[in-house]
């Protein structure tokens, strides 16, 4: 087994900056070590942080394209937490088309130099023979994930789509990447310990404790670039069906669309990297008596996302090793929000550790 796993990174923002950082954060992590904060692996498959190698990066921003990339993750707009010096890593940006990954907001944010000519995506990651491509692309890039997707294909890379554009979960895509012989997980990057994951969870609590939920609701708000890209509401339509689908699957019979609201709220710049989430749930108990829960998250938005997609790109790799194409149906069930196929988190824990451990092919 090659324990090298050759990463390339689409989107240079403040996921990417997190997560590159976490590799050198943990680069010293053992199989042996013990239980480490942050990690639900430390070994996942044989393979330990530090054997991710990011070996190809794309953007579209000016100041971002032509730098090293360990340079690269700090240009602003990120501005997301600092947890390690990361080494200048002889992997320099690329330019990217832009196609629709750049909306109206973060047009005013994102110097495109119109003069550089994007690269060949899929003779770029066969020439550095990338094995893994993780999109971090910005929320509502409809057009550029599929075409991404294309390339990935084209290239025969596994394929971990951070962003919730229905790749994995949707049929005709999954049916590609099969007949590609190349994994997919997807789609949309479930945090660590997001609002989402606590929704969910709190909403299958009230289910199997027999409550009865008649309204709930779940606003975010932050001040990195997630959010002020996605002030463009034309640009939410996937992810509020990826966060809201999320919490209904919990339910064993769906609440009407006006009991359930899910989805961003609004773009507060002081919080910079940090989100707040609110969730509320109101319902009934023995009796028909009332009752409701009020949580607040307080979170680090982009670590919360790198702590899962660390594994991510691992079990890609996995299923990669094992000659195994389509949509990573267990891994895809914990780590994502709109998964081919939902299931509790609990059953989608076991279903992950089971294709961890070569138990289950998907």
């Amino acid at each position: 087994m090659e324990k090298d796993i050759r990463l390339a990174v689409i989107g240079v923002g403040n996921c990417a900056s997190n997560l590159i950082q976490g590799i050198q954060y943990y680069k010293d992590v053992t199989d042996s070590s013990e239980r480490v904060p942050g990690l639900m692996h430390n070994s996942l498959g044989g393979y330990l942080i530090r054997h991710i190698k990011p070996v190809v990066a794309f953007d579209v921003h000016a100041g971002k394209v032509g730098k090293d990339l360990s340079e690269a993750i700090w240009v602003q707009p990120n501005n997301t937490v600092k947890i390690a010096d990361v080494p200048e890593t002889g992997v320099i940006v690329q330019k990217a088309p832009v196609l629709d990954g750049i909306g109206e907001f973060m047009s005013k944010v994102t110097p495109i130099d119109h003069r550089q000519t994007p690269v060949d995506i899929a003779k770029t990651l066969k020439e550095n023979d990338v094995q893994v491509v993780l999109s971090f692309l910005p929320v509502g890039s409809a057009d550029a994930t599929r075409f991404y997707a294309q390339e990935i294909m084209k290239a025969g890379c596994g394929f971990v789509n951070a962003i919730p554009e229905f790749i994995g979960s949707n049929a005709e895509w999954a049916k590609k990447f099969e007949e590609a012989g190349v994994p997919v997980l997807g789609d949309d990057t479930k945090a660590q310990f997001g609002s989402t994951i606590v929704h969910r969870v709190l909403s299958r609590l009230c289910e199997e404790r027999g409550s009865t939920v008649d309204n709930t609701y779940q606003l975010n708000v932050g001040g990195n670039t997630d959010f002020y890209n996605m002030l463009e509401r034309t640009r939410l339509t996937s992810k509020k069906i990826s966060k809201t689908e999320a919490v209904q699957s919990q339910f064993s019979k769906k609440l009407p669309d006006d009991h359930i609201h899910i989805g961003p709220s609004d773009y507060v710049p002081w919080l910079k990297s940090k989100k707040l989430g609110f969730i509320r749930i109101e319902g009934r108990l023995f009796g028909d008596i009332p009752f409701n829960i009020e949580c607040r998250l307080d979170v680090e938005d982009k670590a919360n996302s790198s702590g899962v997609v660390i594994d991510s790109i691992r079990c890609v790799k996995l299923a990669l090793d094992r000659n195994v194409g389509g949509t990573l149906i267990s891994p895809s069930s914990y780590f994502c929000k709109h998964p081919h196929q939902q299931f509790p988190d609990s059953v989608a824990r076991q279903m992950t550790e089971e294709f961890i451990s070569g138990q289950r092919e998907r």
